[in-house]
């Protein structure tokens, strides 16, 4: 068996998702802005939680189109309260749809969220080297950053830590524990892109 980081052993949904996606740079916008809402629903939850109800939030936020999302009304917002498929809490749909309008001011000045958001980190991933799962920080100085300045941009859901899950996810910093297999896989392909 492969060596993984240790919270990758918790499910195969689990495995799958550190395999494939955790750390692997994303520069897509619609990915950027999912991962985004994905983490703010997270909030007080595992992201086990998260992973399972993917599909339904695909599904019931229209595949993260930001600019649809921004466009939801509160009757929308009613319909979303009883998907059960999705976290069914008012300030987190809420949020999601208030953080698509600030999204799109964000791309509308930057030319695209990637811009903006990679520029956090001068638009190449940082490489950590942990030993153990318990050194990685809950949040960085970027990550503290970021959150500052989503948040002065009208972004909720966006404290330091919800900005660090982030910029792991979207392989901002690969965060893979040194002998986890896809550490050295990540930090080759960061390097030779």
């Amino acid at each position: 068996m492969r060596p993984r980081c240790a919270w990758a052993h918790a499910s195969p949904l689990m495995r799958d998702y550190h395999d494939n996606e955790w750390g692997v740079p994303v520069h897509d916008d619609r990915m950027l802005f999912e991962f985004l809402i994905l983490e703010g629903a997270q909030a007080g939850l595992s992201w086990s939680t998260i992973l399972r109800k993917r599909q339904g939030y695909r599904k019931a936020f229209d595949n993260f189109d930001p600019e649809i999302v921004a466009a939801y009304d509160q009757s929308k917002t009613e319909e979303l309260l009883s998907v059960s498929e999705i976290v069914r809490n008012r300030l987190k749909i809420a949020s999601a749809i208030n953080n698509a309008r600030a999204f799109l001011k964000i791309c509308y000045k930057f030319g695209s969220f990637d811009a903006y958001v990679w520029g956090f980190v001068n638009g190449k991933q940082v490489q950590n080297a942990w030993k153990d799962v318990s050194e990685i920080p809950a949040s960085t100085g970027d990550s503290t950053a970021l959150s500052k300045d989503l948040k002065r941009r009208g972004f909720t859901f966006v404290g330091t830590t919800i900005c660090y899950a982030f910029m792991q996810a979207v392989g901002m910093v690969n965060d893979h524990t040194a002998d986890c297999f896809r550490w050295k896989e990540i930090r080759n392909q960061s390097t030779s892109s």
